[in-house]
Order: structure tokens, then C-alpha cells, then sequence
């Protein structure tokens, strides 16, 4: 048996409990046992993995990269111990399917809503687990390591993505352009070239969108005058609505965003085309979660 390595379950299980206190103080009360036991142990697991799990934030650990993937994989590891328990003494175990998707950032969260929403719909329990606030590239690692099962974006795979993906398109929309009532009543007259001068959130300058919206402008000689840029789509919507300038949102989402802010549309731009895509390690899609996704998506969300 030489030069195999072995996992410690206790280690995992003690790291699995502090990831999910979000301290080790809080982790010691429910595992009843003192705070320097589950520490070491903690520490232990580190300097098997050769990584850090955890990262001070104040007065509570937040997980690292690294901790995020053996979380993953220890909250996989538990759940088929229950599972395999509950097989054994002949109770029905009742696990869901599960589906880790990693969501850009740049994504509007009700265009989120309405891709995720088939795999909830499907013949089988499922639970779903977004990872959010990361770019795509970010995520990328995570699918080699089989962290996340699918990432959602609004742009393909770069040519310059260190491992193998495929990206599946979803499909297309115009764009729409909004505003609190009164900027947007000021520049809803002569749309698009009443936006010249007129304060604008714009996408930040890494996302897709904004390379298609700068396009835009300069084939009309339209120069917005840019008062904030945002990774951040929901966001964008709160400064809109608070009258700091005109932003865009994607067309498929209009009602939904007509309805939950307080937001009147200053003009649409159907030949400003924004995609989106699945991006997975497969190239014919297997996860019956992601295949109902790329599917609805195809033939309704932007049908």
C-alpha cells in the first residue's frame, strides 16, 4: 500500500462543520467539542491538501478557492453517507439530483430565473446550488474539478481557456434601454440620439455587453456620458431607479422589470444583441437538469 494517501474523515468532517458555522466557535457548540480540537484538525486537513481552506474576514472565516472545491466535495461526501445509512437499514433515502451551476455576475437575476426555471420541472427531485459573484473565467477551474456541473453566461468560452469546455448557446434578445420617469420621459423623444450627454451605468468595461454597446453608440455618434460601470446587473437596476442614469437590460425580461422597479422604458435597440450560453465539460449534454435548460431556453425563453 505504499504511496497511497489517505483522507481523514474526521478532518473533513470538522472542516465540513466550520465551513457551514462560518466559524469555528460556532462549530465547537455544535460538534460540543473544544475550539483547539476542531482548529487542528482543521489545520491538519490543510497541510494534507497543501492549501488553505479558510480566509479571515472580519470576525468570521470565509472559504477560499480551495475550500470552496472540498466543500463541494465534502457536502457530497456526507450526503451519500446518509444516503448509504438510510439504504442500509431499508429507509428510503429521498436524494435529489444535484445540480451546481456558477452564474456570471453579469447575468440579470430574473434572466437567471427564467433559465434555471425547467430544472425544477423535471421527473425527479433536484436541488440546485448557484456559486455567484465570480466572472466565467473564474469558474472555469471549478468545472475541471467538477465543482460546478454548468456555468451560465452572456459570453462563450474564451479561445484562451486553459481546459476543454463546450459552450451551448441558449439564444439571443435585443436590448432595452431604462430610466426613473422623469430622465426617461427627457429621453425617450429622438431615441437613441437624445442619450448623447445624458448620464449612463454602463456594464463594466470586461463584459461582453459593453463591447456591443460601445459599437453601438459610435455607429450612431451617440457619447453617453458615463456615470458609473457595474459588474453587477441587479444593481444597476437600484441606481436606475434611483435616477442616476439610463441603463440597459436585456428585452425578454421587460415585464419583469416594468414590474418590480420603478422604471419606464426609454427606448429599444433590437440590432444591440445580447446571447447567452451553457458552458459545460460535456458536448452532448447528459445532466437531465442542464438538457431541460439548454431545451426551454431554445424553444421559449428566446424562441
Amino acid at each position: 500500500m505504499d504511496g497511497v494517501e489517505w483522507l481523514n474523515y474526521h478532518h473533513l468532517l470538522y472542516f465540513w462543520a466550520v465551513a457551514k458555522a462560518g466559524s469555528i466557535a460556532q462549530a465547537s457548540q455544535q460538534l460540543r467539542l473544544a475550539h483547539p480540537t476542531i482548529s487542528g484538525q482543521v489545520h491538519r486537513l490543510e497541510e494534507v491538501l497543501g492549501a488553505k481552506l479558510f480566509a479571515r474576514k472580519g470576525r468570521n472565516l470565509v472559504l477560499t478557492d480551495a475550500g470552496r472545491i472540498a466543500f463541494r466535495y465534502a457536502d457530497e461526501i456526507f450526503s451519500l453517507g446518509r444516503e448509504f445509512l438510510d439504504t442500509m437499514k431499508g429507509r428510503p433515502s429521498g436524494r435529489p439530483l444535484r445540480l451546481v451551476v456558477g452564474i456570471s455576475d453579469m447575468l440579470a437575476k430574473s434572466i437567471v430565473y427564467r433559465i434555471l426555471e425547467p430544472a425544477f420541472r423535471i421527473d425527479q427531485d433536484v436541488r440546485i446550488v448557484c456559486r455567484e459573484d465570480r466572472s466565467t473565467d473564474d469558474f472555469m477551474g471549478d468545472l475541471v474539478m467538477n465543482a460546478v456541473d454548468v456555468v451560465l453566461s452572456d459570453a462563450p468560452a474564451g479561445p484562451g481557456t486553459p481546459v476543454r469546455v463546450f459552450s451551448h448557446p441558449l439564444g439571443e434578445c435585443g436590448t432595452l434601454f431604462f430610466a426613473a420617469p422623469p430622465l426617461a420621459r427627457r429621453c425617450r423623444q429622438r431615441f437613441p440620439q437624445s442619450l448623447d450627454g445624458v448620464p449612463f451605468i454602463a456594464p463594466s468595461s470586461s463584459a461582453t455587453l459593453r463591447r456591443e454597446l460601445d459599437e453601438w453608440c459610435n455607429a450612431l455618434d451617440v457619447r453617453p456620458r458615463i456615470v458609473a460601470e457595474l459588474d453587477d446587473a441587479e444593481l444597476a437596476k437600484t441606481l436606475g431607479e434611483a435616477g442616476l442614469g439610463v441603463f440597459v437590460a436585456p428585452d425578454v425580461i421587460e415585464a419583469e422589470t416594468r414590474r418590480r422597479y420603478r422604471l419606464h422604458l426609454v427606448g429599444r435597440a433590437p440590432d444591440l444583441r445580447q446571447r447567452f450560453y451553457a458552458i459545460s465539460l460535456e458536448r452532448k449534454i447528459k445532466h437531465p437538469a442542464v438538457a431541460a435548460i439548454c431545451e426551454v431556453a431554445r424553444t421559449r425563453v428566446f424562441a
